[in-house]
């Protein structure tokens, strides 16, 4: 399959749009190779392109001036969309930064041929909005996991809608993005695999 046929069928499943309307965003799409820790976007810098993730692996973190550690807030893997969304939405410069933490392999859309898009068909207009409540919805059940659940219950969501994560990326990340840290995490597992 083509890398865009790949992108036009998971768009047009995620927004319901026809295959003609997402004809008009062919010529926008540009193809993108990453080296593991190539950034997608950089601390202040405004974030310019919405990205599908071909392959790999990306994460959002911030660094904690008073530490110096990074905190994970978010990971992008293959079959979703990536960008520092906050960022692309206002054109503001960004807080975060956006890493690829394998190879990867994206084809992204430049914010102002999507803005032309939103304005010249309702059916891209459809799918901006569907994106910004879908992301709105992530963004929202990452604050309730990390405030209302514990790390166990944190790390079991974790494990169920992503399993594949664990075998691509270091567990402290895992960790960092739960909010506990490294040996807490070995404990979780440790506890879970007895109940296995």
């Amino acid at each position: 399959m083509k890398k865009i046929e790949k992108l036009k069928h998971f768009i047009i499943a995620f927004s319901g749009m026809s295959e003609q309307e997402f004809d008009l965003s062919a010529d926008y799409w540009q193809i993108k190779r990453y080296k593991k820790g190539e950034f997608y976007n950089e601390y202040k810098n405004v974030c310019k392109h919405l990205g599908f993730v071909l392959s790999g692996v990306f994460r959002i973190y911030k660094l904690n001036q008073a530490t110096l550690s990074e905190q994970n807030l978010f990971f992008f893997l293959e079959n979703q969309f990536v960008s520092s969304f906050k960022s692309f939405l206002s054109q503001t410069s960004c807080e975060y930064y956006t890493e690829s933490m394998t190879e990867a392999e994206v084809l992204y859309i430049h914010y102002d041929n999507l803005q032309r898009l939103y304005q010249t068909s309702p059916a891209w207009d459809r799918f901006g909005r569907l994106l910004a409540e879908f992301v709105l919805g992530a963004v929202m059940d990452n604050t309730e996991l990390l405030l209302f659940h514990k790390p166990q219950d944190r790390y079991a969501a974790l494990q169920a809608a992503h399993p594949e994560i664990f075998q691509l990326i270091p567990l402290y990340h895992i960790a960092s993005f739960l909010g506990i840290e490294a040996p807490s995490l070995s404990r979780i597992r440790r506890r879970l695999q007895k109940i296995k």
